[in-house]
């Protein structure tokens, strides 16, 4: 006999849940969805760019924020932790905890082999949702390459940057990255064939 399937949670349940656990889990339109761990290239990206982002934003009224932030889309009814955040201005926040953002202008998210197709297809989707997303960026984990989406007016142009004399810029910034600093201290022994986009 199968089980009888169990309920959509709401959101305030999603919530309740998940600000009790442990483990962290994204929710979309009333489903859960449990997040894996990181590897160690993946870590380590996210701490140079969190540290080479905070440094360029002193004096600037933005703040970035590592994944434990969680972010709302409205529409499709999507919570979710990206690697990486920046809001500039007022943070907006789902309700008094401050625990989840509504407002960001830019997101981070590091690519690895079980995301990438997610992360590049109906996650970005999502995430063009958002009316204060100005910028999308991936990172490669296996070599060094930044993909930039900036939109503009509605419309997401594409820019690219790969090598380790490479730079990736943020409009926010006002300046550049070199990704010799985002990938500094990873090496990359077993990167796959390069793919075209």
């Amino acid at each position: 006999m199968a089980a009888a399937p169990q309920p959509n949670l709401s959101p305030e349940e999603y919530l309740r849940l998940e600000r009790g656990a442990e483990t962290r889990s994204e929710f979309l339109d009333g489903e859960v969805f449990a997040m894996s761990g990181a590897s160690e290239a993946h870590g380590l990206l996210v701490s140079n760019l969190i540290f080479e982002i905070r440094s360029r934003l002193r004096g600037k009224p933005c703040v970035v924020f590592p994944s434990d932030m969680r972010v709302r889309v409205r529409e499709p009814g999507l919570y979710t932790y990206p690697d990486i955040s920046i809001v500039c201005g007022t943070r907006r926040y789902a309700d008094d905890h401050s625990d989840t953002l509504l407002n960001p202008v830019v997101i981070f998210e590091v690519l690895s082999p079980s995301t990438e197709a997610y992360d590049r297809g109906i996650k970005f989707s999502h995430y063009k949702k958002l009316p204060s997303l100005r910028e999308y960026v991936l990172v490669s984990q296996f070599r060094p390459r930044t993909e930039r989406f900036v939109n503009q007016e509605g419309q997401w142009a594409y820019i690219d940057a790969f090598g380790r004399d490479g730079q990736l810029e943020l409009a926010c910034l006002g300046e550049s990255i070199p990704l010799s600093d985002v990938y500094y201290g990873i090496d990359f022994p077993d990167a796959p064939p390069a793919r075209h986009s």
